[in-house]
């Protein structure tokens, strides 16, 4: 009778050891270590702006790593050569484009997806209800804006849209 226990415990046992392996084969697929690594940005801006501050807790909310500058931005944006007619109040460099004013981070990770040849997006400007300039001092208005590729002969098309 001891054998019957026996072998009916290990019959019992074989499927529960299975599951467990398949959970063990799936665990690597489960774990933070499958994320995407984040992205570095750098971000020049002026110590004291609020909507920069937002901006890139926007950036950091969707994966990004930032690193801010706070000595202004207007140096920056003429070293990486983005024209100040698309100047905002902040400037970033993400793997080689520069970014200009408050562009949405899903634009940012379409560019660097794509990776078109140019030399980064812009939102002149400051428009309410772009990301940092979407809080509640805003009282939920929103203004149309557009986000640019500008390319590295600063003409620029239209990247995104947001009415």
């Amino acid at each position: 009778m001891t054998r019957t226990t026996s072998a009916r415990s290990h019959v019992s046992r074989r499927p529960r050891m299975l599951m467990a392996m398949l959970a063990l084969s799936l665990f690597p697929f489960l774990t933070p270590a499958a994320a995407p690594q984040t992205v570095a940005v750098q971000v020049w801006k002026d110590p004291n702006c609020g909507c920069c501050k937002d901006w890139i807790a926007h950036l950091e909310k969707s994966g990004f790593r930032v690193n801010a500058v706070d000595q202004g931005n207007g140096a920056a944006r003429a070293r990486l050569g983005m024209p100040q007619k698309f100047g905002s109040c902040h400037t970033a460099l993400i793997q080689g484009y520069v970014i200009e004013g408050h562009v949405p981070a899903t634009d940012i990770q379409r560019l660097l997806k794509e990776k078109p040849q140019a030399l980064g997006l812009a939102v002149p400007g400051m428009p309410i209800g772009s990301p940092g300039m979407d809080g509640v001092a805003y009282g939920g208005r929103r203004d149309a804006y557009k986000v640019l590729l500008v390319g590295k002969d600063g003409a620029a098309q239209v990247f995104g849209s947001y009415p």
